[in-house]
């Protein structure tokens, strides 16, 4: 091993020695290099290698280079590159490859590979990475994807690409996003072609010699890349995106119309197709001269359309009358509200439109349970409140066992300052299960906290404990104990703490925030912390290293603490405590004992 680092070592020394005798290193800094060389050398020699070793190494080398690039802009010297860089460059390539031969899975390393092939414009060698990492990867669509979209983009090669989508294709013959780049690519290509072809004929030149294919330039090769894709992928979302990416390119209006109807006639009930069509209304405006164009005649013509496309959608819901299409609906309604305009008018009508669209799919009984938050803030954005309580309660009507829902009318309630609050909680713990209620009970005592009487607020925290489930009251538990302190002081959580303390089940919090009320008394006992540091052992004591800690650094700093009792404590921990809690708590312990802790 030694020797192998030695000759690493020993090859370095020419760049070294051209970085000194140019100036862009010391002879202070060329030692200080070879001296972290050989240590990260000797790590990527050993038998047992490890893979952040390389990446160590791999990284120091990267930024030797960086440093090297800063020195040379600073100096002005742009000489001597291939006795320096292009030595680092095939080093850091060969520590590259023998990474990514030892853990082939792992895809961050071939990706960060081709990263610094692309960053240090190392063509020849990303080639040879992306046809290592793709017979090792072909299962990895994105992989293939990335690969061609470089030959195409940067190799200018449109030949190679389409070799590795066709490859690409062979193992995922019904992936809907190879299918879409490939088509992007061969429409690249017709683009390309079509440019090439204008710039010729502009200068008159003789284009016998390039074989410019017409079937080519109007992106026949797509077309038919589409029709093989739509036999095989099913689902409208291909043919939308196949759609959008056509609609970029300016020679593709017969394309586009073949994809159109391919959509209406196989995807005519799905309502992804009708949200298309409608929206496509939007760009479907009248032709009309710019310069003359008043703000009130934009504002007439963006209406038109609007209307357009709400016809469109309006003939959707009556043929396909479901909740996905009226979602669909409502969505495109509050994408056109949300709408930055200056038109008062067009802001009014939008709001009006959207709120109808509401209430003809709640009237339908298709509205999803998500979209009555949205209806409901619009409501009373707009001030309409006796509106806004009418949906809400239909809303719990319609989902009577959902918590959200529940909480949504309530907070309508709460905020119209209604007399029904309390009758709503009522009515909300009533209909939803007692096993979720946790929420309902949570938001009830915090809003009788600010609004009844301390007696009412008590009597719902003691009511919550017995309607919520065991493993929620716990929670409730806190809440009633943090409560009876910010409002009765020490002693009133004191009797709420001894009231609950044998009603399990309890979490560690609620006894920690009982030792806590006791410390801040100013004649804070430690008999009271000893009881609570006991009861909360008794609950926890077997899971829980730091509760022991903490009991014994109470003994030590407590005015009534009793350090001889802290060897006792720390027995009795060593019997209870399971696994590597033991180990955990010895260790802490030590320190506790020399004072380090």
């Amino acid at each position: 091993m030694a020797e192998r680092v030695e000759q690493r070592l020993e090859d370095r020394v020419p760049e070294l020695e051209q970085l000194e005798r140019v100036g862009l290193f010391t002879r202070r800094e060329i030692r200080a290099v070879l001296k972290r060389a050989s240590a990260l050398e000797y790590k990527i020699q050993r038998r047992a290698l490890r893979k952040e070793d390389f990446i160590n190494y791999i990284q120091y080398e990267i930024n030797l280079l960086e440093l090297i690039k800063k020195r040379r802009a600073r100096i002005g010297y742009s000489f001597k590159k291939d006795e320096i860089e292009n030595s680092i460059l095939h080093r850091v390539h060969s520590l590259f490859n023998r990474a990514t031969g030892k853990w082939k899975e792992d895809v961050q390393l071939w990706l960060s590979h081709v990263a610094f092939c692309k960053q240090w414009n190392a063509k020849h060698q990303l080639s040879k990475v992306f046809s290592s990492m793709l017979a090792i990867h072909p299962n990895k669509p994105a992989l293939w994807i990335m690969a061609a979209k470089w030959e195409m983009e940067t190799q200018l090669s449109s030949e190679s690409a389409r070799h590795l989508f066709l490859r690409a294709l062979r193992f995922h013959p019904e992936c809907p996003k190879l299918y879409q780049e490939y088509f992007r690519m061969e429409l690249m290509h017709a683009e390309k072609q079509r440019k090439e072809k204008k710039v010729f004929e502009q200068a008159k030149m003789d284009l016998g010699e390039f074989n410019y294919s017409e079937e080519i330039l109007n992106g026949e090769m797509a077309r038919i890349i589409y029709r093989d894709a739509a036999q095989k992928i099913k689902g409208v979302e291909f043919h939308l995106a196949a759609l959008s990416i056509a609609k970029l390119f300016d020679f593709t209006q017969d394309l586009q119309k073949e994809i159109l109807e391919s959509l209406q006639t196989k995807y005519a009930d799905d309502p992804l197709t009708w949200d298309y069509m409608a929206r496509r209304e939007l760009e479907l405006g009248s032709p009309q001269s710019t310069e003359h164009t008043t703000k009130q005649m934009k504002v007439a013509e963006m209406t038109q359309r609007e209307e357009r496309c709400c016809a469109v959608f309006e003939e959707a819901v009556r043929a396909v009358p479901t909740e996905d299409m009226w979602k669909c609906y409502i969505t495109f309604c509050l994408e056109r509200y949300n709408r930055k305009t200056n038109s008062e008018e067009l802001k009014q009508k939008r709001l009006e439109r959207t709120l109808n669209v509401f209430n003809k799919t709640h009237e339908s009984g298709l509205l999803p349970e998500a979209l009555y938050k949205q209806w409901l803030q619009l409501l009373l954005e707009s001030s309409l409140s006796e509106k806004a309580t009418e949906v809400a309660e239909a809303a719990t009507k319609r989902f009577s066992h959902s918590v959200e829902t529940w909480q949504m009318r309530l907070q309508v309630l709460i905020q119209l300052k209604s007399d029904d609050v309390t009758q709503c909680f009522e009515e909300a713990v009533k209909h939803v299960k007692s096993k979720g209620t946790l929420p309902l009970w949570t938001f009830w005592v915090e809003w009788s906290e600010g609004t009844n009487s301390k007696e009412d607020t008590e009597a719902l925290y003691q009511r919550s404990l017995h309607a919520t489930t065991p493993a929620e009251s716990v929670t409730m538990k806190e809440k009633y104990l943090d409560w009876s302190y910010r409002n009765g002081g020490y002693k009133k959580a004191k009797r709420v703490f001894t009231s609950l303390c044998e009603n399990r089940p309890f979490s560690l919090d609620f006894f920690r925030k009982m030792i806590q009320i006791e410390k801040e008394q100013e004649s804070c006992k430690m008999l009271h912390l000893r009881e609570y540091y006991e009861r909360a052992l008794r609950e926890f004591g077997s899971t829980d290293s730091d509760l022991w800690l903490d009991y014994v650094k109470e003994e030590l700093s407590h005015p009534q603490g009793k350090p001889e009792n802290c060897g006792s404590i720390h027995w009795r921990a060593m019997k209870v405590l399971q696994g590597d809690l033991v180990e955990d708590f010895v260790s802490k312990y030590t320190l506790l004992q020399t004072g380090h802790l």
